[in-house]
């Protein structure tokens, strides 16, 4: 496997919109973009966050299914070793900010922004634990 990892899969009203406010806002970068036959909406989009992982992410149009649009945001967790240089970004960017910058309990930064369609992206410094849970 060269690539392994949960990578969460976003469908987008408008995609484009997405794409570029994740590239530019957030410092994604694009490793690729299929578009449909129309040659405008996005089929299969893939970007990778510069600390690792990455998403998936197409055109609601595109997405091969009938699912719902879910009621509420989806929340996503990035680790980021500087969530305070993405919360400037953002505000520079005019972007909606979900949570002010903050620390936790648990020794995480963190930072909450929403994206082109309300999806809420958390970037915060705290790395997970890589111990299986146990009890």
């Amino acid at each position: 496997m060269n690539n392994p990892g949960v990578w969460p899969s976003l469908l987008y009203r408008d995609a484009e919109a997405a794409r570029t406010f994740l590239t530019e806002v957030f410092g994604f970068t694009e490793t690729l973009t299929v578009r449909a036959e129309d040659g405008v909406a996005i089929a299969h989009g893939e970007l990778v966050w510069p600390e690792g992982g990455g998403i998936m992410y197409g055109s609601r149009s595109e997405c091969g299914h009938d699912l719902p649009k879910p009621e509420s945001p989806q929340w996503i967790y990035v680790v980021a070793d500087d969530p305070d240089a993405v919360y400037g970004r953002a505000l520079a960017a005019g972007a909606t900010i979900a949570e002010k910058p903050y620390d936790t309990d648990y020794g995480s930064r963190n930072v909450g922004i929403a994206d082109t369609e309300g999806n809420v992206w958390t970037f915060g410094t705290y790395p997970g634990t890589t111990s299986p849970a146990t009890g």
